[in-house]
This record gives C-alpha cells, sequence and structure tokens, in this order.
C-alpha cells in the first residue's frame, strides 16, 4: 500500500492511486492489506497526535506514536536553501502520518505544508484512510532526497520510500495487516513545491511510482 507524494501531474484526482506521505505493498488502496507505514501500533483506539496549531512564522510541531518511525537520507546537503526545502518535507511527511492517525483531513498541520492541488490530493489521501477505517504503523526510509531549485521561490524533489516495514493499521481493533515485502514496497516520488510568504516550502503537486527500478534495493 502507498501513502506518500506523487508527480508533478498527477495532484488531487490521481492522489490515492500512490500517495502519500508512508506504505508499502502493491496498490495504493487502504483496503488492501498493503504495507503503509507512519502510524501507531499499540492501543485500539488511536490518540491524536500532539500538535500544536500553526502560527505565523513558527513551524507547528508534529509529534507521532512511539511506534512509527520515519527517517530521512540525507537530511542535509550543505546548501542552505535545499535544506531548508528537505527539512519542510519531511515536516510535510510527518504531518500526513498524523493527519491519518487523528483520521482528520483537514490536520492543522497538514493545512500548513500544502497548497492548492498539493492540499487536495493529501485531504484526499487521509480521507480514504478514514473512510476505511485504517491508520498506518510501523517504519518507513526515505532516502536519494534530491532537489532542484527552479527559482528563487519554487523548486523540485525527488526521492525514494522503502515501506517494506510500515503496515495498515484498522483502528477500531488495532489489527495489523501484515504482509510480504515486495518490489512494490519500494516508491518513487516527485513533488513540487512553493515557497510563501511566511518562508515555507508547501507541497503544491505530487506523484508516484509504486514498484520503481530507481528505488529498488
Amino acid at each position: 500500500m502507498t501513502r506518500r507524494p506523487r508527480l508533478l501531474a498527477t495532484a488531487a484526482a490521481g492522489a490515492t492511486a500512490a500517495l502519500l506521505l508512508t506504505a508499502c505493498g502493491g496498490s495504493s488502496d487502504p483496503k488492501d492489506n498493503d504495507k503503509i507505514a507512519g502510524a501507531e501500533t499499540g492501543s485500539k483506539t488511536p490518540t491524536p497526535p500532539n500538535t500544536s496549531p500553526p502560527t505565523t512564522g513558527d513551524r507547528p510541531k508534529i509529534e507521532l506514536p512511539a511506534d512509527v518511525s520515519l527517517t530521512f537520507s540525507p537530511e542535509k546537503t550543505g546548501d542552505a536553501i535545499k535544506d531548508a526545502i528537505l527539512q519542510d518535507n519531511a515536516e510535510l511527511v510527518r504531518a500526513l502520518d498524523a493527519a491519518i492517525e487523528a483520521q482528520d483531513p483537514r490536520f492543522p498541520a497538514l493545512e500548513y505544508y500544502t497548497e492548492g492541488e498539493g492540499a487536495a490530493a493529501a485531504q484526499q489521501w487521509v480521507q480514504s484512510f478514514k473512510d476505511t477505517g485504517y491508520t498506518v504503523t510501523g517504519a518507513v526510509r526515505y532516502f536519494d532526497r534530491q532537489v532542484v531549485l527552479e527559482s528563487a521561490d519554487k523548486a523540485s524533489l525527488s526521492y525514494c520510500a522503502d515501506e517494506s516495514k510500515g503496515y495498515n493499521k484498522v483502528v477500531k481493533t488495532g489489527e495489523i495487516k501484515k504482509t510480504q515485502a515486495t518490489k512494490n514496497s519500494y516508491v518513487a516520488y516527485g513533488v513540487q513545491v512553493q515557497k510563501n510568504a511566511k518562508g515555507v516550502w508547501e507541497l503544491v503537486k505530487i506523484a508516484s511510482t509504486r514498484g520503481a527500478d530507481r528505488c529498488q534495493p
């Protein structure tokens, strides 16, 4: 199962097909027993992350359950602008998982890091989890993160996700839907970001390719 961002042209309508923001498996529908990483694994009733609402000039604080592990490589490149983009992208991914955990498509932190088509795609993806009664759990590794600056306030970002240890979890029962890792456990993501007036690099478009050759181990 997938969950992260997709590519430049796939925004809202194709969002559910491979989105955002942490999962694995072979399809992009939360109904499937695919993997999906990024949420909790413990209590039967999920506890919404403790996330403070965004305030002007401040990034929202995002806290995920202890059973959720997200890692990002590289975290920095040595270029201040690219590092800021990588940091905001990582926070977007965390916000997506937090929104799924909270079962809230309009999660404040998620709205903080998205705009336009990107926001519509993220909301649609979170709603699909809410509709099917799933959240996420496990570990997802994001790697080969590359930034291309297009202008002073626009950039594109590509990266891979290893979702082989991320899974869907039933909200009401806490049952974890584990599956075998396959080629589709590895996903390539492409996103477009734009810097807003607050200096936040917001997601504006996203697409993904599950089973992409470039992301295979």
